[in-house]
C-alpha cells in the first residue's frame, strides 16, 4: 500500500512538472532523446526533473531494438567523462597530492551517464525500468563490446541500490498472493515446477521457500531458494520433488536440502544474492528448528556432459582426450565387454547413449571424471563449472559425486544424470570460501580427497606436451 502511494505521488509529481516544461503529448511521439537526457542532467528542479525522467523512459520503451541500441551508442560516446578534465584534474593531484585535488579527479572521472541514470531513477517506477534496460543493454554486448562501458556503470549503480541492507528476506508458502506462486512456477529453471499440485508439495509442512525483495520491486522475488527437510542427506532428486511423496513432520527432519536456486532478474546478472541467501536460510532455519544438524545440497552440474564431449573430440583446451582416457583405464576392460569391444571412450560414450545403459558399468566412470572435473580443472570463469564456482566460492565443501541422481532427459543431456552434494558446515565455511577464492583450493570430504590424489596424478601424468 505504501508503495503504490509512493508511485501515485511520483506520477502526480511528473504530470505537475510537464506542465512547467510544455511538453505536449504529441511531441513525445518522436522525442530527440539525447536533449531530454542533456536537460534532465541540467540541473532542473525536482517536478520537472521527475517529469523528464518519466520522458526519457517513455521515449525509450516506444523505440525498436535498433533504436535502443542507438541509444546506448549515445550514451558510450557522448555521456562518457572528458579525457581532458581527468588529465588536468590528475595532474593537479599528482603535483599538489591535496585531498581536494582528489576530489575533483574523482568527479572528473565518474562518466555524466552514471547521474543520467541516477535521475532516471527519480521517474515512478524508474528502478525496475532501468533493470529491463539492462536486459536488453546484454543483449548487445557480444556483438558490441563498446557498450560495456555503459553496463560497467549499470552495474556500479544496480550494485548499490539492490546491497544487502535494502533487501527484505520473506518465506513463501501456500497461502502467499497467487501472482507470486504463479512466478515460481515461472522462474524455477533448475527444478520446474510442473503443476500446481507440484508447487503445493514444495509448499508442504517439510518444505521451505525463501526470497529476497527489494522496496522498487516490491512484488518481484529477486532470487528463491527450495529446501527440503529430510532425514540424511539426499543423493537422488525424485524423492525430493515427488508431489505424492508422504509430508515427513518438520521436528523428525534432520537435515535441510538446498535443491534450487533461482535469479529471477536478468537484468541484476552479475550482483550476488545467492550466496547472502544461503547464509540467511540457513540462520533462519537453525532458529527455527534448533535440531537441523545438516545443511547441504542436490547440484547439477551444467557444463560436465559438454566438457566430456569436447574431450572426445581433443576440443578442450584442459580435458583434452589423452586425459580422458587415462581416466578410464581403470575401467577399460568392463567398458569393453559392455560395449562389445569398443576402446574406452567410445564404449563409455555409446554406452551412456543407450536407453538401457548398463549402470552398474557406467557408474564408477562418471564418478570419478566427475570428480576430475570439479577439482582438476583451471577456476577461470568459462571452464570451470558455474554451479561449482558459487557453491566452493559461499563456503561449501564438495561432499559427495551422485551418479544416477536425475534422469530426467534436461539432465542426461546436461550432466549424464550426475549431481552433487555440497556440504554447508558453519564452523568451515569462510576457512572454505578464503582458500577456494585465495588459491582455488576445493574443500571436499575425506573419500573424495583420498580419489582425488589418484586422480590428479593420472591427470598430470597425462599432460598435453608444452
Amino acid at each position: 500500500m505504501k508503495r503504490y502511494w509512493l508511485e501515485k505521488f511520483l506520477e502526480r509529481i511528473a504530470d505537475r512538472g510537464r506542465e512547467f516544461l510544455h511538453l505536449r503529448t504529441e511531441e513525445a511521439a518522436v522525442p530527440r532523446l539525447g536533449s531530454l537526457c542533456r536537460a534532465l542532467l541540467s540541473g532542473v528542479g525536482e517536478a520537472t526533473g521527475t517529469a523528464l525522467s518519466r520522458e526519457v523512459l517513455r521515449a525509450y520503451e516506444r523505440m525498436d531494438r535498433e533504436g535502443r541500441k542507438a541509444f546506448f551508442e549515445m550514451l558510450a560516446v557522448d555521456f562518457g567523462p572528458d579525457a581532458s578534465v581527468i588529465r588536468a584534474a590528475a595532474e593537479e593531484y599528482l603535483r599538489s597530492n591535496d585531498a581536494d585535488a582528489l576530489l575533483r579527479l574523482i568527479v572528473a572521472v565518474e562518466p555524466p551517464r552514471q547521474e543520467l541514470f541516477r535521475r532516471i531513477n527519480m521517474a515512478p517506477k524508474g528502478t525496475a525500468a532501468l533493470v529491463a534496460m539492462r536486459v536488453e543493454l546484454l543483449g548487445l554486448l557480444a556483438q558490441h563490446p563498446r557498450l560495456k562501458v555503459v553496463d560497467a556503470d549499470m552495474r556500479h549503480l544496480l550494485s548499490s541500490w539492490f546491497n544487502r541492507g535494502f533487501l527484505r528476506l520473506e518465506r513463501i508458502d501456500w497461502h502467499s498472493p497467487a501472482d507470486l506462486l504463479e512466478k515460481l512456477i515461472r522462474y524455477d529453471m533448475v527444478q520446474t515446477i510442473k503443476s500446481w499440485d507440484d508447487l503445493r508439495r514444495r509448499l508442504a509442512a517439510d518444505r521451505r521457500c525463501f526470497a529476497f525483495f527489494h522496496p522498487a520491486l516490491p512484488d518481484e522475488p529477486l532470487i528463491f531458494l527450495e529446501v527440503a527437510l529430510v532425514h540424511g542427506m539426499a543423493d537422488k532428486v525424485t524423492p525430493l520433488l515427488d508431489d505424492h511423496a508422504p509430508v515427513l513432520r518438520a521436528r523428525d527432519a534432520n537435515t535441510a536440502m538446498f535443491i534450487s536456486i533461482n535469479s529471477t532478474q536478468h537484468g541484476l546478472r552479475g550482483l550476488s544474492f545467492g550466496n547472502l541467501l544461503i547464509k540467511q536460510v540457513a540462520e533462519d532455519l537453525q532458529q527455527e528448528l534448533p535440531h537441523l544438524k545438516t545443511f547441504a545440497t542436490l547440484s547439477p552440474l551444467p557444463g560436465f556432459a559438454a566438457t566430456l564431449r569436447a574431450a572426445t573430440r581433443n576440443a578442450h583446451r584442459d580435458f583434452n582426450r589423452t586425459r580422458l582416457e587415462a581416466l578410464l583405464q581403470e575401467h577399460a576392460e568392463p567398458l569393453r565387454k559392455a560395449s562389445g569391444g569398443e576402446r574406452p571412450v567410445e564404449a563409455f560414450m555409446a554406452l551412456l547413449a543407450r536407453p538401457d545403459m548398463p549402470r552398474d558399468v557406467l557408474a564408477g566412470p562418471l564418478e570419478r571424471l566427475a570428480l576430475a572435473y570439479l577439482s582438476l580443472l583451471p577456476r577461470e570463469p568459462d571452464i570451470f563449472d558455474p554451479v561449482a564456482r558459487f557453491h566452493l566460492a559461499n563456503g561449501a565443501r564438495l561432499e559427495r559425486i551422485n551418479v544416477f541422481a536425475d534422469e530426467s532427459p534436461a539432465r542426461l543431456e546436461e550432466s549424464f544424470s550426475v549431481m552433487v552434494n555440497y556440504l554447508y558446515d558453519p564452523d568451515e565455511v569462510i576457512a572454505n570460501h578464503e582458500g577456494f577464492v585465495g588459491s582455488g583450493h576445493v574443500a571436499m570430504s575425506r573419500s573424495l580427497q583420498r580419489e582425488q590424489k589418484k586422480l590428479a596424478a593420472v591427470w598430470s601424468a597425462a599432460a598435453p606436451a608444452a
